[in-house]
């Protein structure tokens, strides 16, 4: 099933009904698209089926799997996504470990609306920022997946040794001829669109590219 693009999507993720309630009627008026779910699981079960983006309100103690324990399984997955808790009941000590987690803001309740809006704000902003650094890493990444096997195996060796990047010796290495190095180091910059090995290798960090090299 393919996702839906909700990446300006509010989602609201509290125990308490009347929370809820109240949250998304302030951010409805203001013109936001809303989700709410009264569990970290029930969130979970919609979110990795359907949804991608947004940013999230979290409540900090849930019964059942908490605020903190989402915050943990979304990073381990790979959800980068803005989020704000709130709680009735914390601390210093949860704050930190909220924070430690990527958290842009811990609320204890009760707290003023404007001061939610303006997190609010804040974080929608952090939600369109990472998926246009996501977009670019894609575009980038794809450079690199235009490369033939062997365009590749010279681009790792560039990268592995950049003290020996001379066709001669990137030649004697992958046991072919220099001038035959020289023709595919044509062809690799043409299609990362670089102009020198040092643009490449500058491209390759930016894509992330040498973790699939190593």
């Amino acid at each position: 099933m393919s996702k839906i693009d909700k990446s300006s999507t509010v989602f609201v993720v509290d125990d308490d009904p009347a929370v809820r309630t109240s949250l998304a009627r302030a951010l409805i008026m203001r013109g936001y698209m809303v989700e709410t779910f009264g569990s970290a699981r029930d969130f979970l079960d919609d979110y990795e089926t359907h949804f991608s983006g947004g940013c999230l309100i979290l409540d900090y103690g849930m019964p059942g799997m908490s605020g903190l324990e989402l915050q943990d399984h979304l990073n381990r997955n790979g959800h980068n996504l803005p989020t704000i808790f709130i709680t009735g009941h914390g601390g210093i000590p949860e704050s930190v470990q909220a924070m430690k987690g990527g958290a842009l803001d811990f609320l204890e309740k009760p707290f003023k609306q404007s001061d939610l809006m303006e997190r609010v704000r804040a974080a929608l902003d952090v939600a369109a920022l990472n998926r246009t650094n996501a977009q670019a890493q894609i575009e980038l990444q794809g450079r690199f997946e235009r490369l033939t096997p062997r365009e590749s195996e010279i681009v790792d060796h560039i990268l592995a040794n950049p003290g020996e990047i001379s066709s001669k010796e990137i030649g004697r290495h992958l046991d072919i001829s220099p001038r035959t190095v020289d023709h595919h180091r044509a062809r690799i910059l043409e299609k990362l669109n670089v102009a020198s090995v040092v643009e490449l290798i500058d491209l390759a960090r930016r894509a992330d590219y040498y973790g699939r090299a190593g």
